[in-house]
């Protein structure tokens, strides 16, 4: 994953491009500080994900991210990271196509799953030559639909909603508690939206026994 970080803060720049330097398989291929120079170097580069901060001092970051999703197949994810939380400002990014907005300050973990995010999305497009439904709704983030024989789409929103809500990862049996399911209906669902990829599942080790399985959603 070939990442172009843009940030007018030159100590900012430095920061997110430490994190991304730490997420295996990036690297960074380019640091600007202007939305022109952010602009140039993304032709000049073909990167693959653009951290797009929206405080530019020649033009606003929205605009940068209009230049830069023009429609193309080969167009950048753009992941826009920003001290900017107004509402104007999110629906503007989400609608010119920035793939996720992370508000400042955030940890490295935040990021880390966004950029891994861009990087499943970008490998399921590349392998793809047609695209079935099932195919679509994973790439356009839907989560709730063709639901597994057994589980409800209410149910599923209200998984979803936990996870998001909760902010960190949750293990089966603390999404049931959150939940009011049984732990086995909360793990179906958790499994179903780790196969979707809207949820990453990690291994936490203890002393003895089975590893815990700790679900995130990623988008």
């Amino acid at each position: 994953m070939r990442v172009l970080v843009v940030d007018d803060d030159f100590m900012v720049a430095k920061v997110h491009s430490g994190y991304v330097g730490r997420i295996a398989g990036c690297a960074v291929v380019g640091v600007a500080h202007t939305g022109a120079d952010a602009v140039a170097q993304a032709g000049a580069l073909r990167p693959d994900l653009v951290l797009l901060d929206v405080y530019l001092p020649d033009m606003s970051g929205i605009e940068v991210l209009r230049r830069l999703r023009t429609g193309a197949p080969d167009d950048p994810s753009v992941l826009v990271i920003t001290a900017a939380d107004d509402a104007a400002t999110v629906a503007a990014a989400l609608h010119g196509g920035a793939l996720h907005y992370l508000v400042k300050p955030f940890d490295s973990r935040a990021l880390a799953e966004q950029v891994e995010r861009a990087r499943r999305l970008r490998g399921r497009l590349a392998g793809l030559d047609r695209a079935g439904q099932e195919d679509i709704d994973r790439l356009f983030g839907g989560s709730t639909r063709r639901l597994p024989k057994g589980l409800t789409p209410p149910t599923a929103a209200l998984v979803e909603k936990v996870l998001r809500e909760h902010g960190g990862d949750l293990s089966a049996t603390e999404c049931a508690e959150l939940t009011d399911l049984s732990r086995v209906s909360a793990r179906r669902y958790l499994e179903h939206f780790v196969e979707t990829g809207a949820v990453v599942v990690k291994l936490r080790y203890g002393g003895t026994g089975r590893p815990e399985r700790r679900y995130t959603w990623t988008r």
